[in-house]
Formats: C-alpha cells, sequence, structure tokens
C-alpha cells in the first residue's frame, strides 16, 4: 500500500485504527468510545457518521477488516471489525511520530498518549522525538524573537512561549524527563 495513501488519514480515523487495536469489536462501541463522555472523546470526539465514514475507509486501504457479525441487542446485526498487519504497522508508525504543529499537541499528541496507554504501550519514545522537535523549534523561534520588531515580536513572543510550555509539559509527563533541561 502506498505511504501516501496511509498518510492522508485523517486524525479522526487514526483515532478510530488506534481504538480499534485494542481488539476486535463493532462500529458502535467505536462510536461510544470516541463519544464526548467516551473514554478517547475526551480527547478527541468523532460524532457517529464519522466514525463509520472512518471505518470505510480504513477498510478501504486494507488496514482493517470484517471478522464476523453478531446479533446486535436490539438494533440490525454488527460487523466485528479487526486491525490486519498492516494496519498494525502503519498504527505503530503514526503513533511513535511527533506532531508537526505546537498547536496539536492539546490533541494529537494527547490522543497518541492515551491511546499509547490504553495499549500498555511506553511513551518514551514518542515524548524524546517530540521534546528534540520542539527544542529545535525554540532555538528557531528564540533567533526570530530577538530580532523581531513591533508586533512581529509579540507575535514571536507567543509562539516562543506556547512552545516552551510545550517543553515543561513533555518535561512533566516524560518518565525520561530530566531536571537538568533548561
Amino acid at each position: 500500500m502506498p505511504a501516501t495513501r496511509v498518510d492522508s488519514l485523517t486524525p479522526g480515523a487514526w483515532a478510530v485504527l488506534g481504538a480499534l487495536a485494542e481488539g476486535p469489536t463493532h462500529g458502535f462501541a467505536l462510536v461510544q468510545l470516541m463519544a464526548r463522555d467516551g473514554a478517547l472523546g475526551r480527547i478527541w470526539t468523532l460524532p457517529h457518521p464519522v466514525v463509520y465514514q472512518a471505518l470505510k475507509r480504513l477498510q478501504q486501504l486494507d488496514l482493517i477488516t470484517e471478522r464476523a457479525t453478531e446479533r446486535g441487542g436490539r438494533g440490525p446485526q454488527r460487523t466485528i471489525l479487526a486491525v490486519t498487519p498492516a494496519g498494525r504497522r502503519a498504527l505503530r508508525r503514526w503513533l511513535f511520530a511527533p506532531v508537526d504543529h505546537v498547536r496539536d499537541v492539546r490533541s494529537l499528541l494527547l490522543l497518541k498518549m492515551a491511546l499509547l496507554d490504553r495499549a500498555g504501550i511506553d511513551p518514551a519514545p514518542l515524548l524524546d522525538a517530540q521534546r528534540a522537535q520542539v527544542e529545535t523549534l525554540v532555538a528557531a523561534l528564540t533567533c526570530q524573537h530577538d530580532a523581531a520588531e513591533g508586533f512581529e515580536r509579540v507575535l514571536a513572543t507567543w509562539r516562543l512561549e506556547s512552545s516552551r510550555a510545550v517543553l515543561r509539559f513533555l518535561d512533566s509527563v516524560s518518565p525520561s524527563s530530566s531536571s537538568s533541561r533548561p
């Protein structure tokens, strides 16, 4: 499967894939998990139709497959879905890739951390990669900040302080954090 097809997945599709990787289940169980009051919905909420759209897309990419059907409580039969080996490989790559933007830490990084936690997987490699990426950004932003004037300096200050806040957050949640870091 071409990487570009997998790279085109939305964050919601990744969330559904990550939830489904916990074990075979049906779409309605995923809807409940991704609902506003669901365990993952507290971080990344997906409406009912979006969950099913994501499942369709994941099937098209052969990242998930149908395993069986079971009788629903009061509704139609439910299709039990499971992650394919290709889906597991793609998910693992995505889970350990740092997010691209500081603004995505609140949503995507926390989602990745929640999925790793639910799977019992150590988040340290993700947190270390994220820290390295943000440290590089802070160095560049410091140079921009020092050279800026007027509103450009205000904007540079905002971006720099936001990035520094992310570093502090990463230090506070990382098992490999060091108190000697700036």
